[in-house]
């Protein structure tokens, strides 16, 4: 009987693995912030970038 059981067993163990409970769809919200906070982030880093790229090229350019 062991090796009968050992399959139901481990068949029982994937699917509880196996199952996937969707947070996302259950907190739109908090994901629509974070999509917002990621946007601004990623938009105040490029623009920092951007200021320090500009500022190096301004110092290059009056020195040479």
């Amino acid at each position: 009987m062991p090796a009968i059981s050992l399959p139901i067993v481990a068949r029982d163990t994937f699917s509880q693995l196996a199952k996937r409970s969707n947070w996302a769809s259950r907190n739109v919200g908090v994901m629509i912030v974070f999509c917002i906070v990621f946007v601004v982030a990623v938009g105040l880093i490029a623009l920092l970038i951007h200021k320090k790229m500009r500022a190096r090229r301004e110092t290059r350019q009056s020195v040479v």
